[in-house]
């Protein structure tokens, strides 16, 4: 178990989190959908956050220019559309530049803690919220959690999931891994482990038993609940 102090008050706030292409999404779907519970989802704050015309879209495109312009022949004037940015030509960049990939961290990341603090606020009634964040530990956000779930795989499969998934190559796709944690550090710091190494859907079981347990020190009786 980490060391990381947890949310302490009455609301149960789970912490959602795995290495890119594990499940995660899926899962936070299903918590969704399936279990009717709120999810704040750190990944849609991130695109709002680089929406078109967003301050955040105008920084990046100040820095990259149109290496990065979601429409290259767009032209900037009065009446014309707010312009955007192409996200895979700025995955490119940042994964394969850690410098690049910390100035759009330290750009992003506190637009985002601020959307998940109105987000909190505004959903203070709420007897469970889920987070759902990729850099859950990376970001250092544990805090506003009171238990943290790892989705989990092989590291195999995760990187054959994202070259599926995102049609990169092997050489990107272990770039874009690499630019996290190593899922073996999540998972000796998670709460409680969902592996997604299976067939699809096979982890919804998983999840419906932690969500029984009904309280953050169910999982923790002298130790981590491993599932």
């Amino acid at each position: 178990m980490a060391d990381t102090p947890r949310w302490q008050g009455p609301q149960r706030r789970i912490g959602l989190t795995g290495g890119i292409a594990t499940g995660k999404s899926s899962a936070g779907h299903w918590l969704a959908a399936g279990a009717g519970l709120p999810v704040l989802d750190a990944d849609q704050y991130a695109r709002e956050a680089l929406a078109p015309g967003s301050l955040g879209a105008k920084a990046v495109l100040e820095r990259y220019g149109a290496a990065v312009l979601d429409h290259p022949g767009a032209i900037p004037g009065a009446g014309a559309a707010p312009l955007g940015v192409k996200r895979s030509a700025l995955g490119r960049i940042v994964f394969n530049d850690p410098a690049e990939r910390l100035w759009l961290e330290q750009l992003i990341h506190p637009l985002v803690r601020a959307r998940f603090d109105q987000e909190l606020a505004a959903g203070a009634d709420a007897p469970v919220l889920v987070l759902m964040v990729p850099l859950l530990f990376e970001a250092g956000l544990t805090g506003l959690c009171s238990e943290v779930w790892l989705v989990d795989c092989d590291e195999e499969q995760q990187l054959q999931r994202l070259i599926a998934r995102d049609h990169c190559s092997e050489a990107e796709a272990r770039a874009r891994i690499a630019a996290q944690w190593p899922l073996a550090r999540k998972r000796a710091l998670a709460d409680a482990l969902v592996s997604n190494r299976g067939e699809a859907g096979q982890w919804i079981g998983t999840l419906q038993d932690l969500l029984a347990k009904g309280s953050p020190e169910a999982l923790r009786p002298g130790g981590t609940t491993k599932s």
